[in-house]
C-alpha cells in the first residue's frame, strides 16, 4: 500500500482546505463553537516592589532647621538603605518594609548657647497593605502604618550625657509613615489599573489569525465574557483565576471582517472558583478532494479475487450525500459498474482516524446474473473499507498540539507572558459540510498568564 501523506495546516488548530487553480478555496463558515479558558494570572510581589521603590526617593525627609517644632534644636535626615520589600501577610494583605538610615543632630544647652551632637542608626518601618480587585479592572489598596522595629535606639552621647532622642525621631517618622501610606496608595493606584491590559488582551482577538496565506485558513476567537476569582495572597506573589468565554470559528476562502476594537473593557463577574484547566473546541476541514486522494492512494487499480475472477477498482472518488460521506467506486473485468458504499463518519481513538461506520452498499451494474458474485463482492469490498478506509489524525494531533503549545509560551504584549501546555486533544463530533467533512477538535490544556513590568 503506498505512503498516504495528508497535509494538515498548522498554528493554533489545524484546518484543511484546497487552493489551486482546479479547486479554489470555497468560502464556508463553519458553525460557532461556545467554549471556555481559564487562565491562572500570577502579579509578582517584585513588580509591586518595582511601583513603590519606584515612587520613594531615597532621600525620604529632612529637617534641616534647628529652630522649628518649637525651637527643638533638633535636625534629622532619613534616607533609604535598600529597596523596599513586599511579602504575602495571613490576612489576604500585603506587608511592606522599608528599611532606612536616619542622621540626626541634636543641641543641648541654655540662653542661646548648645552643644550639638550628632548620630547615625538605623530602623525599619513597617505597612499593611490591603488589595481589593474592583471589576472595572483596578486594584483599590489601603495600606496603614504598622510601627517601627528599632535595630539600635537612637542615642546622642554627650560624654556624661546620654540622651535617648527615640521619641523625637519617632514623632518624625510617624508623620512621614502616614504620608507614605498615601504615596502607596496613590502610585498602586495609578500603576495597577489592568484595564489597559484588558482592553489589549480583548482586541488581540479582533482580527482573525491568519493560519495560512497559502491555504486561506482563517481562525477568530472572539472573547464574551470574563468570571475572575478572589484574590490569594502568597509570600511572593498574588494569584487569581481568570475564565474567559468564547466563541471560536473557522473559515476558509475569503477573511472573515474584524471585530470592533473596544476602548474599555467590560466589568468583569467574581466567581468563587473556577476549574485549572479549559477546553478550546474549533474545526477542522477535510476537503472531500483530500478524502479523494487517500481513497485512491489506498484502492485505485486493486484487484479483488471473486470465484476465481479479477474485479478492478478502475476509479474512485468521494463526497457527501446529507450526513454520510459516499464511496463511488468504478470497476471493471469480472463485475463492471459502479459500487456505492456510504457510512457516517466518525472518529476511532484506536486508529487515530476518521472512518466510516454504518456502511451501505449499493452496485449499479448491467449485468444483473451476477446476484452471487455481487453478495461476496460486497462483503468483500465493505470489510476492506471499514477495516482499511479512513483519515489519519496522528499526525493532526501531534502536530496541533506542539503548535498550541508554541502559541501559548509567547508574551503577545509587553508585560503579559503566556505560558501553557496541551495535555489532551483529539477529534470529537463529525459532522458534513457543502465542501468537505468537519471535526470538532477538543483541546485541554492549562494556560497560565503571568504580568510582568507592569
Amino acid at each position: 500500500m503506498k505512503v498516504i501523506k495528508l497535509l494538515f495546516l498548522i498554528l493554533f488548530i489545524n484546518v484543511f482546505a484546497q487552493n489551486s487553480a482546479e479547486n479554489p478555496v470555497p468560502d464556508y463558515n463553519f458553525p460557532k463553537i461556545k467554549s471556555s479558558i481559564t487562565m491562572p494570572v500570577a502579579i509578582p510581589l517584585a513588580e509591586i516592589s518595582n511601583i513603590i521603590n519606584a515612587s520613594v526617593k531615597d532621600l525620604i525627609y529632612q529637617d534641616d532647621s534647628y529652630t522649628d517644632n518649637n525651637n527643638d534644636q533638633f535636625k534629622v535626615k532619613v534616607w533609604k538603605t535598600r529597596p523596599i520589600r513586599l511579602v504575602g501577610g495571613t490576612n489576604q494583605n500585603i506587608l511592606i518594609e522599608v528599611p532606612l538610615k536616619i542622621w540626626a543632630e541634636k543641641g543641648i544647652g541654655t540662653l542661646g548657647v548648645y552643644t550639638y551632637q550628632n548620630t547615625t542608626f538605623e530602623t525599619v518601618m513597617s505597612f499593611s497593605t490591603t488589595i481589593n480587585f474592583q471589576s472595572n479592572w483596578t486594584l483599590k489598596t489601603n495600606t496603614e502604618p504598622n510601627g517601627f522595629r528599632w535595630v539600635v535606639k537612637p542615642v546622642l552621647d554627650f560624654g556624661r550625657i546620654k540622651i535617648p532622642i527615640t521619641g523625637l525621631v519617632e514623632k518624625s517618622l510617624i508623620e512621614q509613615q502616614q504620608k507614605f501610606s498615601k504615596t502607596i496608595d496613590q502610585q498602586l493606584a495609578t500603576q495597577l489599573n489592568f484595564q489597559q491590559y484588558a482592553v489589549m488582551a480583548w482586541n488581540a482577538f479582533s482580527n482573525p489569525f491568519n493560519i495560512s496565506e497559502e491555504y486561506k485558513t482563517w481562525l477568530k476567537i472572539t472573547p464574551i465574557k470574563v468570571n475572575i476569582t478572589p484574590l490569594k495572597f502568597y509570600s511572593n506573589q498574588i494569584g487569581t483565576e481568570l475564565g474567559i468565554d468564547v466563541f471560536s470559528e473557522t473559515f476558509t476562502g475569503t477573511q472573515p471582517a474584524s471585530s470592533p476594537l473596544i476602548k474599555t473593557a467590560a466589568n468583569f463577574s467574581s466567581v468563587p472558583a473556577l476549574n485549572d484547566t479549559f477546553l478550546l473546541q474549533t474545526t477542522a476541514n477535510i476537503p472531500f478532494t483530500e478524502a479523494t486522494e487517500i481513497a485512491r492512494n489506498m484502492f485505485l487499480n486493486r484487484e479483488y479475487d471473486i470465484r476465481g475472477s479479477s474485479v478492478k477498482i478502475k476509479d474512485i472518488k468521494v463526497y457527501g450525500v446529507d450526513d454520510k460521506v459516499m464511496i463511488e467506486a468504478e470497476t471493471e473485468g469480472y463485475i463492471k459498474g459502479k459500487a456505492f458504499i456510504s457510512g457516517i463518519p466518525v472518529y476511532d481513538e484506536t486508529r487515530k482516524k476518521i472512518v466510516l461506520s454504518n456502511t451501505k452498499f449499493n452496485l449499479r451494474t448491467a449485468n444483473i446474473l451476477q446476484k452471487t458474485a455481487t453478495l461476496l463482492f460486497r462483503g468483500r469490498i465493505v470489510k476492506i473499507i471499514e477495516e482499511e478506509y479512513g483519515i489519519p489524525t496522528q499526525e493532526l494531533e501531534k502536530s496541533s498540539e506542539k503548535s498550541i503549545e508554541e502559541a501559548f509560551n509567547k508574551e503577545y504584549y509587553k508585560g503579559l507572558k503566556m505560558t501553557g501546555a496541551v495535555f489532551n486533544l483529539k477529534p470529537g463530533q463529525i459532522f458534513m459540510n457543502p465542501y468537505g467533512i468537519t471535526a470538532v477538535i477538543d483541546t485541554n490544556a492549562t494556560l497560565k498568564l503571568t504580568v510582568k513590568e507592569i
